[in-house]
């Protein structure tokens, strides 16, 4: 729900400032390499889009010892899933959605529910896309605008909060305890890693799930989400 944004491209097809994200996003999404953020205003993006260290990067390719450098986080490698969610007003209306990257395939997941809220939408799309992984033999990386969710389980408070009986260490109950529940079963046995990324940075796969997630919180006629309790 945020306002204009620009978005800077520094290597892709076509580099430049853009002000709409599709726009921005034609440039990168499968591009090796490619190099983007996003700013309130046009002349941070200029500044940062100028930046000399980075304008080196452009012309130096990553090679050592004549082989080209491998990216880091390639789907021959691990699975890369994006998540995200949100409800209108917070409660109200919300979506959820997540992008899994595997086997040199990109699937999208999406949901909405009439009323629940911005934390139950983060972790549903986590246990959507976790559960609907193709393979179950390479690591997984899965990358997260909710500190919430990435401390909960990076931190083990969920299941700490399971041992107790979904009571915190303050002795107030553990909300969301059926989604966390769901969510530590899913990834038992599985070697996964939560990484926080910073929201509407930019980053092209984020800001598809915000797509998403916005774009079923305001469909018509959503089901009900049976574990939310106002």
């Amino acid at each position: 729900m945020a306002g204009k944004k620009f978005y800077a491209v520094a290597k892709g097809r076509r580099p430049g400032i853009y002000t709409s994200w599709p726009d921005a996003e034609a440039q990168v999404k499968g591009y090796g390499g490619a190099r983007y953020k996003g700013f309130a205003n046009r002349s941070e993006a200029e500044a940062w889009i100028e930046n000399p260290e980075l304008q080196q990067r452009r012309k130096t390719p990553e090679k050592k010892a004549g082989v080209q450098k491998k990216q880091l986080g390639s789907s021959a490698d691990r699975v890369e899933i994006y998540t995200d969610g949100g409800a209108i007003n917070n409660p109200g209306p919300g979506g959820y959605g997540a992008v899994i990257l595997a086997e040199g395939r990109e699937l999208e997941l999406s949901g909405g529910y009439r009323l629940t809220t911005n934390n139950r939408m983060e972790l549903m799309a986590c246990i959507k896309a976790i559960g609907a992984l193709p393979c179950h033999d390479k690591p997984v990386l899965l990358h997260s605008d909710s500190s919430y969710v990435v401390n909960g389980i990076s931190k083990g408070w969920a299941r700490g909060w399971r041992r107790h009986g979904w009571v915190k260490s303050d002795g107030k109950p553990a909300l969301n305890s059926d989604l966390w529940a769901q969510l530590l079963d899913l990834i038992e046995g599985l070697n996964i890693s939560f990484h926080w990324v910073r929201g509407h940075a930019g980053h092209p796969l984020n800001e598809r799930c915000d797509q998403l997630a916005v774009q079923n919180a305001r469909k018509d006629n959503l089901p009900e989400d049976t574990g939310y309790k106002p």
